[in-house]
C-alpha cells in the first residue's frame, strides 16, 4: 500500500507554482505585479533576480477584494 503525502507550500512561491496553486495565468500574475496592483512587500518580494509571491498577501488581496 501507498503511504499519502500531504504537501504545503511555503509562504513564498515562484511565480510559476502560485499560477498553479491560485489559478492565474503566469501572465496574469505578471501584469499585475507590473501594473501595481499587486504591491511588492505585500503581494509579491524579489530576491536575487526572481519574483516570488506571497501567498498570505495574495490570499488578503482576495478576502478584501482589492481591485
Amino acid at each position: 500500500m501507498t503511504e499519502a503525502v500531504m504537501l504545503a507550500p511555503t509562504r513564498y512561491v515562484t511565480v510559476k507554482l502560485a499560477s498553479q496553486l491560485i489559478g492565474l495565468t503566469v501572465r496574469a500574475i505578471e501584469s499585475k505585479i507590473a501594473r501595481g496592483t499587486w504591491i511588492e512587500g505585500r503581494q509579491f518580494r524579489r530576491q536575487d533576480g526572481n519574483i516570488y509571491v506571497d501567498l498570505r498577501g495574495v490570499e488578503q488581496w482576495v478576502e478584501k477584494g482589492t481591485v
